[in-house]
């Protein structure tokens, strides 16, 4: 689909003409007699749905004029330019001549004792690029790839003394800056798509593309899942699984993250999100952002301050995302609902405070005989992720 501004420019005026049509339903919603309320609510809650398609569709079509102008790629180097096609044949006709010694000519490592192929680096950064796509965590947080099956990180937890001395006074020993180290959470996971002889067969079929959005498919819902609540047995351990205090950064220990009590069992105000932002230290708010599902967010919408101004606004202009509290909303599914004790909402610097770590290389294992007459493709690869700075994320608690 070719887009251009003119295109995303469209978009962003509907954008904001259905904002000020929500705004006005929201507000007679709210002023209604009781006989009103139904019928208001209705279409509230109908103009609510099209804001999130026209924001979905704004940042699709700035998402989509971004990639039609990227410049095109360098070429590849001969060795993985012809790894790429070797793999292309292995794909569809098993054929395996030459593979390995290709794949560690094109990936410098060695064969990897559990069997099946090395991915191509082309295909498997187009892997990555489509889980990032996909994954509402990736999308927000720090990424890095190693090459071994572990990681771990130093952190400097501070502690240096200092003192005020006189000129001439003696300077006494201060304390010594404490590191920390730590490290991620790393499991395995594998996706098994199949698909007929018949189609790979057919020159038509673009076997890598398929195998790209298959396995990023099922790989995006498996990690996004872990990354936010996963408990770190054979998966990544995700940020809301660790531990959770009221207490201050000054008083809470490494490793805990602190937690805001909207103060109502199941429920928030605009002002507990207000909270949350300045709880967070300042010099975090600014790459910060929000994290929610779709479903607080439409509570978020219909929010005000205490000068009647609502807090979430729409991104009217190009390359403007809409905003809460004027920092960027990023919806995730597998955050928690609206319920009573729930962590139904995350503020932070997600970048600077959890890290995601995938060991290079995706691996691939054909298999034409277990489920004829159709081929699977055993896909693995090891990530993992940890905390690297629990006091760059808040979150707020529905509870008292």
């Amino acid at each position: 689909m070719a887009v251009d501004h003119k295109d995303v420019a469209q978009v962003a005026e509907e954008l904001g003409q259905r904002f000020d049509e929500f705004k006005k339903s929201n507000d007679k919603r709210l002023e209604a007699i009781d006989a009103e309320k139904t019928a208001l609510s209705e279409k509230t809650e109908q103009l609510n749905g099209k804001l999130t398609e026209l924001d979905n569709l704004k940042a699709d079509l700035e998402a989509a004029l971004k990639e039609a102008n990227r410049p095109g790629k360098p070429g590849a180097s001969k060795e993985v330019s012809e790894h790429k096609a070797a793999f292309g044949s292995f794909i569809r006709k098993g054929r395996e001549e030459g593979l390995r010694e290709l794949e560690q000519k094109a990936l410098n490592i060695t064969t990897d004792s559990d069997g099946g192929f090395a991915v191509p680096e082309e295909l498997d950064r187009n892997i990555l690029d489509l889980l990032r796509d996909e994954s509402p965590m990736r999308q927000v947080c720090n990424q890095i790839t190693v090459s071994t099956s572990d990681y771990k990180k130093l952190v400097n937890l501070g502690g240096a003394g200092s003192g005020w001395v006189g000129e001439t006074a003696a300077r006494p020993e201060t304390g010594t800056p404490t590191l920390a180290q730590v490290a991620a959470y790393m499991g395995e996971i594998y996706a098994n798509p199949q698909a007929s002889q018949t189609s790979l067969d057919d020159l038509f079929f673009d076997a890598e593309a398929w195998l790209n959005a298959e396995v990023a498919r099922e790989f995006a819902e498996q990690e996004g899942a872990a990354f936010l609540s996963g408990d770190g047995v054979n998966k990544p351990k995700g940020i809301l699984d660790y531990a959770f205090a009221t207490t201050g950064d000054a008083a809470r220990a490494f490793g805990t993250l602190q937690e805001i009590h909207s103060g109502v069992s199941g429920d928030f105000v605009a002002d507990d999100l207000v909270k949350l932002v300045y709880t967070l230290k300042k010099g975090y708010r600014g790459n910060a952002g929000w994290m929610l599902p779709m479903l607080t967010l439409f509570k978020v919408r219909t929010m005000k301050d205490a000068q009647g101004n609502y807090i979430w606004r729409p991104g009217i202009e190009a390359g403007q995302p809409s905003s809460l509290l004027g920092y960027a909303v990023n919806e995730n599914e597998d955050m928690p609902a609206v319920a009573a004790d729930a962590h139904a909402v995350m503020f932070g610097d997600f970048r600077r405070g959890y890290t995601i770590v995938d060991r290079i290389g995706t691996r691939v294992l054909r298999d034409p005989f277990t489920n004829k007459p159709n081929v699977g493709f055993y896909t693995t690869k090891r990530v993992g992720g940890m905390l690297t700075d629990s006091q760059a994320v808040k979150a707020l608690t529905l509870s008292v």
